[in-house]
């Protein structure tokens, strides 16, 4: 089978730090993936073209440099290539720079949100998996957080604008059948990680000898996800494929809409992890002691996060299960490789 007649994949944030790693599966299960990112400055540009050139060694992949909120750019790659799987991943970032540049969030998560939704619905693929954030379930205190739960009271604008991509897209799920599958992500690590995340400043801070902050006095936990698990969970939810429900309605527990084919399911490792506990699994890595700087909680923050992980099990069987430890070892040895410390 040639290039041209494998199944396409349209992968949005193609160069991102999970982006480029969705690719690599989809590509190695058949596909040829389509890759749109826009390389903008958020972070080291440098850091997203070495992601797109690893990709780039593969045949099946060809990349779109630009913005998602471009009016026509999304609807233009889906009436050339058709995908039968989107991916939805290409977004502004972070909860802290949310604060900062709140506009960022408006154009890229919202306009380019729209933008989305708009060429999938003049061109449907069988499913469209679309990226949101445990930040959602905002000042919620019952955990594990379940998809099932309010989550009515986020507490940063990046969150916000993934609750509001949440409502906008079950609304296109709705209206014009596109099955949908809304993806809460827990705190994701591993090799190639985005700079601006704790792993990676911690372990920059420590091989350089500078002190790490350390926000509400190191009483902090999350629910830390291995890359190579987030990947296996959207992978397999690609197979999931929600369907409007009948008159019977979801079944007892599923995050399945009453009304559209569109599910929002948790991916993450289960298992919330003291903050102080994965600096010392980062020190045990590097073999050298963090010199420690206790702070104030910041604003927007939260003091923990913790995943229910039992709807994705029960739909395709998967579990996250990747101790922080090994994660943290094989982002080290990484992070070592690639800037020759």
């Amino acid at each position: 089978m040639t290039e041209t007649e494998l199944p396409v994949a349209l992968v949005t944030g193609s160069a991102g730090f999970i982006g480029m790693h969705v690719c690599e599966r989809l590509i190695a299960d058949g596909y040829r993936v389509v890759g749109l990112d826009s390389l903008n400055d958020y972070y080291s540009v440098a850091l997203k073209q070495a992601r797109h050139d690893r990709l780039a060694r593969h045949n099946a992949f060809s990349a779109e440099i630009g913005k998602i909120e471009d009016p026509g750019r999304l609807m233009r790659l889906f009436e050339e290539n058709r995908p039968s799987l989107v991916v939805h991943l290409a977004a502004q970032a972070g909860v802290r720079y949310s604060i900062e540049q709140p506009r960022s969030y408006l154009e890229a998560n919202l306009q380019g949100g729209f933008e989305l939704l708009e060429a999938a619905r003049a061109h449907p693929p069988a499913h469209m998996l679309f990226a949101s954030t445990s930040s959602v379930y905002g000042a919620n205190t019952e955990m594990p957080y379940r998809e099932t739960a309010k989550a009515d009271t986020q507490m940063s604008f990046y969150a916000a604008t993934k609750k509001a991509g949440e409502a906008m897209a079950h609304s296109y799920a709705h209206l014009y059948d596109l099955p949908i599958t809304m993806f809460r992500f827990f705190t994701v690590y591993g090799p190639w990680g985005r700079p601006d995340m704790a792993l990676f400043k911690f372990t920059r801070a420590i091989l350089e000898d500078t002190p790490i902050d350390i926000y509400n006095h190191g009483d902090m936990k999350r629910d830390f996800t291995y890359i190579d698990d987030l990947v296996e969970g959207i992978r397999h939810l690609a197979d999931a494929i929600p369907a409007r429900p009948g008159p019977e309605g979801p079944r007892e527990g599923d995050s399945l809409s009453a009304v559209a084919p569109f599910r929002v399911v948790n991916i993450g490792n289960g298992a919330p992890v003291p903050l102080m506990e994965f600096v010392e699994a980062i020190e045990a890595a590097l073999g050298r002691t963090a010199i420690k700087r206790f702070l104030d909680m910041q604003p927007g923050d939260v003091p923990a996060t913790w995943a229910d992980t039992r709807l994705i099990g029960e739909l395709t069987g998967y579990a996250p299960s990747t101790p922080v430890a090994f994660g943290v070892a094989r982002f080290v040895e990484w992070y070592r490789d690639y800037h020759g410390v």
